[in-house]
């Protein structure tokens, strides 16, 4: 693989429970690549079930150095870590505690780093996951506004709904607020907090820089009925796994429903059940019909983006990466 260009990078996509990551890994294993995560869920610790985190083997000191959130200084943080699944090395799994800010700017440094680090290690990349602005800032190498989190502007927002949100960020800036959508508050808030502090538009602050690599996009192509029995397979075995624990314990540890992290699919629904708010099984029902809800708006995402190539399956996968590398 030495003759290969050292700017390749390449991508997986697809809706949750679609078979992206077993894809991405088994790809890896063929082509010498490591696996860069692009899930902003898997991103906390202690969230492992519900996020449907791949299975750790083990937990391996890194060559790769200082690839950590910045706000983990100085907090005892595990620096040089990598998350080692099937003797592939994942990055960006497990690197800020649940109660923790992260922003895309932050992602996408890291991103970076560590995407390049692999290169020069003479390895292939892989970005993989179903965050579609995590993959968009790698791919068209976003200009992200750097504005700190406000926390005062914060709260008074994130006492709203995800509704009026969405109707104030429409009248600031209907450009974002059709990107991210009304379902999206945390986004939403983002967004907003940018245009009450900047005076502009958080759009015209999310310019389009000349691409940082030679990519490829690798859609995974499932029908609907398929993925929509998978994801309910899947919430079906979160519960044997124990994902009822899983949230009590972070409950217990004193992470707030409220939190973006909570509010994540499972964990809110879990939460309001072990609160008495609903029975179990509206909690279950819930977590499936919400789960189909998202992969249904993250394929809406993904097909705005024509240079996505869609496959049914590894070989098809294969072929195109063998292509793309030669």
């Amino acid at each position: 693989m030495s003759n290969i260009n050292n700017n390749k990078l390449i991508i997986i996509l697809g809706p949750t429970a679609s078979g992206k990551t077993e894809m991405a890994i088994k790809l890896a294993k063929k082509f010498n690549g490591e696996i860069v995560s692009a899930d902003s869920r898997q991103i906390y610790k202690g969230m492992d079930i519900g996020t449907a985190k791949p299975r750790r083997v083990e937990s391996q000191k890194s060559k790769v150095k200082n690839f950590y959130s910045p706000l983990e200084r100085g907090q005892g943080c595990v620096k040089n870590q990598k998350f080692i699944v099937k003797n592939i090395p994942h990055y960006l799994i497990d690197i800020i505690n649940p109660d923790e800010d992260f922003s895309l700017a932050e992602y996408k440094k890291l991103a970076v780093e560590i995407i390049k680090d692999i290169q020069k290690r003479k390895k292939i990349p892989f970005l993989v996951g179903g965050t579609g602005l995590y993959i968009s800032s790698i791919v068209d190498n976003f200009e992200i506004p750097k504005v700190k989190p406000n926390k005062s502007i914060r709260k008074k927002l994130e006492a709203k709904s995800a509704e009026d949100l969405f109707k104030k960020l429409k009248k600031l800036d209907s450009k974002a607020a059709e990107n991210i959508g009304a379902s999206n508050k945390r986004k939403l808030i983002r967004a907003l907090e940018v245009c009450l502090i900047t005076k502009k538009t958080f759009s015209s602050q999310q310019g389009r820089r000349e691409p940082l690599f030679d990519f490829l996009q690798i859609g995974v192509k499932i029908p609907r009925e398929k993925l929509y029995k998978k994801i309910n397979q899947r919430v079906d075995q979160m519960i044997e796994m124990g994902l009822e624990k899983e949230v009590k314990n972070l409950m217990d540890k004193g992470y707030d429903l409220d939190l973006p992290s909570m509010s994540g699919l499972g964990y809110k629904q879990i939460g309001k059940y072990l609160k008495n708010e609903i029975s179990f099984q509206e909690a279950v029902e819930s977590i499936k019909a919400e789960t189909r809800h998202y992969a249904k708006r993250q394929m809406t995402w993904f097909r705005r983006d024509k240079r996505i190539k869609w496959v049914g399956d590894y070989n098809e996968a294969k072929k195109l990466v063998e292509k793309f590398l030669n």
